[in-house]
C-alpha cells in the first residue's frame, strides 16, 4: 500500500480529533489527539531502521536458477524496485542473467566473483553448406587428460579432442554433409571418462549462395586446374580464361550470369602481359583483385604499378622458405613464389604460417583492394590432403572475397535464450517499424540504440526447442534452451553479465531524479527522510503515551 496514504490518513485522523475536541473547549484532549497522530503519522512514515545503518538487500543466487527462482530469491527480486536507487545490493553467487540485469537501474553492489565450476561454449549458430563447423570449450581451470566429443543428434561421435597437456581450451571441427537444421551434442569426460558436462549444440547448416568469380590466367598449371576443380565442387559460378598461346585461350563460361562478382583471381603472368590495367580499375571499382604470385616474374612492374618491391628467391634456401599451414588434421607445406614481397609500403601481411611467416598480402586499391597469394605448388596435396587444401582455400576466399549479396542478414545477440527469459532477435537490412513473424506472432522491427545498424524484437519464449522467424522473404531460426541445458555455461554466462553490470555500478549513481517535479513526488513504499529525525521507539512511545493518557482522562 502507499505509505503516503497511510500517514497522510494518521494525520487527517488526529486532526478531525482534535477539531471536535476544541469544540467543546477541552484544549488538553485535542493536544493529545493531535500528538497521538503525528507521532503515528512519524512512525508510519519513518523507515526501518536507520539510513546510515541500513542492510543491503541481498540477491542469494547461488544454487538457484536465477529464470525459476526459490523463494527468497524471489521475495528479494520484488523487494529491489522499492529499494532506493543509491541503496547497496549484496549479490551472493554468479547472480543474474544479462537480459535481468538490463532491467534493473544502475545501483552499488557488493559481489565477490568466483570462477569455479564455469564453462564457456563458442560455436556458429548457422554456416553455409560447404563450411567446417568449429566448437570451443573453455573451461575455468587448465587441466590435462580431458576430451570434448561432438555427437550427432543419434549419439553417434563425429569429432573428438583430448587435452595432451594442461589446458582450458578444446576445438572439434566437423564437416556437415547437408543443408540442415539439427541439434548436437557436446559431451565433455574427465581423464578417467567420466562425464563431466553434456548439452545440446543447435546448428542450422544453410544453403551456400554460389561465390561468383572471374578467372584469368597465362598458362595452364596444376594450381589453376585444382583451383578450378576446387571452386567447381563448391557450386560457384565461375568465368574461367587460360592462355594456351599468343592467339589461343582457353574459355570456360559461366553457367549463370555474374551480378555480383565476389572477386579476380589473377595469376601473375597474365597480368604482366597486358591484364593489369585492366585488373586494376576493376579493384577500383570494388571487386578484389586476388594475385597468384608464384610465377612473377617483372619485380619493376609491380613496383612501378602497385608499389610492390619483389624479392627473388635463392633456390638453396628453399625448404628454409617453405610455409607450414597448421589446419585440422594435418600441416600442408607450401613452395614459396620465385618472387616474394617485402616488407614496406602499402602493403601488409595478413596471413602467416605457424612460423610466422608471411604467405599472403593486401594493400588498399581505391575502393577495393589487391592481394598478392605468395605460394604454389598446392596441387601436391589434391591427392594427399584434399579435406585440408579445400579448408585453406576456404580461408583464402574469406580473405579475399566480397561477401555474397545479402537484403537481410540475422544476428546472433544471445548466446542462450531460455524460456521465461527476454531475448531479442536482430537483422540488419530490415525496416525499423515492419513487420515480423515469429511462431505464427506477429510483432515490429524497433531501432536499438546501442545497434545502429540493425533492428530488433523482444520476446519471451515459453519452451525449449526452435524459434521461427521470418520478415518478407528472410527466413530465421532461433533455439531456445531447456532450463537445465548447460549448467555451467548458465552460471558463465551470468558470471560474464554479474561482472558488467559491476562495471557499470562502479560509476556515481544519482539517487535522486534529475527532474525537480519528480524529486518532489515520492513514490509508493518510499521511506521518508524527514521521518528519520526522530527514533521510532521515541515515536511509538509518544503515540502510546499519548493514547493512554487520552483514554484516562475518558474514563473519569
Amino acid at each position: 500500500m502507499d505509505i503516503n496514504l497511510l500517514y497522510g490518513g494518521a494525520m487527517l485522523a488526529g486532526t478531525v480529533s482534535a477539531l471536535l475536541y476544541v469544540r467543546k473547549k477541552r484544549w488538553a484532549d485535542a493536544a493529545l489527539v493531535l500528538a497521538a497522530g503525528a507521532s503515528l503519522a512519524t512512525l508510519l512514515a519513518a523507515p526501518a531502521a536507520p539510513v546510515g545503518g541500513a542492510q543491503p538487500l541481498v540477491l542469494a543466487t547461488a544454487g538457484t536458477s536465477p529464470t525459476a527462482p526459490d523463494d527468497r530469491l524471489a521475495v528479494a527480486l520484488a523487494q529491489l524496485p522499492l529499494e532506493p536507487r543509491g541503496a547497496a545490493m549484496e549479490v551472493q553467487g554468479q547472480g543474474l542473467h544479462e537480459a535481468q540485469w538490463r532491467d534493473i537501474p544502475v545501483r552499488p553492489i557488493q559481489w565477490t566473483a568466483a570462477r569455479d565450476g564455469l564453462l564457456w561454449l563458442d560455436f556458429p549458430r548457422s554456416l553455409p553448406l560447404g563450411r567446417s563447423f568449429v566448437l570451443t570449450v573453455r573451461r575455468d581451470a587448465a587441466q590435462a587428460g580431458w576430451r570434448l566429443q561432438l555427437l550427432a543428434e543419434n549419439g553417434q561421435l563425429l569429432s573428438e579432442s583430448r587435452a595432451t597437456a594442461a589446458t582450458e581450451t578444446l576445438t572439434v571441427q566437423w564437416q556437415p554433409p547437408m543443408a540442415e537444421a539439427m541439434v548436437l551434442q557436446a559431451r565433455l569426460l574427465d581423464k578417467d571418462g567420466q562425464a563431466i558436462a553434456q548439452g545440446p549444440v543447435p546448428l542450422r547448416v544453410l544453403d551456400a549462395l554460389p561465390l561468383q568469380v572471374q578467372g584469368r590466367f597465362g598458362a595452364p598449371s596444376f594450381d589453376t586446374r585444382v583451383l578450378n576443380q576446387l571452386l567447381t565442387d563448391s557450386n560457384a559460378i565461375v568465368d574461367w580464361q587460360t592462355t594456351l598461346g599468343k592467339s589461343l585461350t582457353r574459355s570456360e563460361q559461366a553457367r549463370a550470369p555474374l551480378t555480383h562478382p565476389n572477386m579476380l583471381v589473377a595469376d601473375a603472368a597474365w597480368l604482366e602481359r597486358g591484364g593489369l590495367r585492366g585488373a586494376m580499375a576493376q579493384a577500383a571499382q570494388g571487386m578484389p583483385l586476388l594475385v597468384l604470385g608464384g610465377n612473377a616474374d617483372d619485380a619493376g612492374l609491380w613496383q612501378r604499378e602497385l608499389g610492390l618491391r619483389l624479392a627473388p628467391q635463392s633456390a638453396t634456401t628453399e625448404q628454409e622458405d617453405m610455409r607450414h599451414l597448421a589446419l585440422a588434421g594435418a600441416t600442408l607445406a607450401f613452395a614459396p613464389g620465385a618472387q616474394m614481397p617485402t616488407a614496406g609500403g602499402a602493403w601488409q601481411a595478413i596471413a602467416r604460417d605457424k612460423d610466422g611467416k608471411a604467405w599472403l598480402w593486401q594493400r588498399d586499391w581505391q575502393k577495393g583492394r589487391i592481394l598478392w597469394l605468395g605460394v604454389r605448388d598446392w596441387h601436391r596435396h589434391a591427392i594427399s590432403e584434399p579435406a585440408a587444401l579445400g579448408q585453406w582455400w576456404q580461408q583464402v576466399v574469406d580473405l579475399a572475397a566480397l561477401g555474397s549479396e545479402q537484403t537481410v542478414s540475422w544476428l546472433d545477440v544471445d548466446p542462450m535464450p531460455l524460456p521465461g527469459l527476454r531475448t531479442e532477435l536482430c537483422a540488419q537490412g530490415v525496416r525499423t517499424g515492419g513487420s515480423v513473424t515469429v511462431n505464427q506472432q506477429e510483432l515490429h522491427w524497433q531501432a536499438r540504440s546501442e545497434r545502429a545498424d540493425a533492428a530488433c524484437v523482444a520476446l519471451w519464449p515459453r519452451s525449449a526447442g526452435w524459434l521461427h522467424a521470418r520478415s518478407g522473404d528472410a527466413e530465421h531460426a532461433a533455439y531456445v534452451y531447456g532450463g537445465r541445458d548447460w549448467p555451467a555455461w548458465q552460471s558463465a554466462l551470468r558470471h560474464d553479465a554479474t561482472a558488467r553490470f559491476a562495471s557499470r555500478s562502479a560509476q556515481p549513481v544519482a539517487a535522486a531524479a534529475p527532474d525537480p517535479a519528480v524529486r518532489a513526488m515520492p513514490r509508493a513504499g518510499a521511506p521518508q527522510l524527514w521521518a528519520t529525525a526522530v527514533p521510532r521507539w521515541l515515536l511509538g512511545m509518544a503515540f502510546a503515551v499519548s493514547v493512554l493518557l487520552l483514554w484516562w482522562r475518558e474514563r473519569r
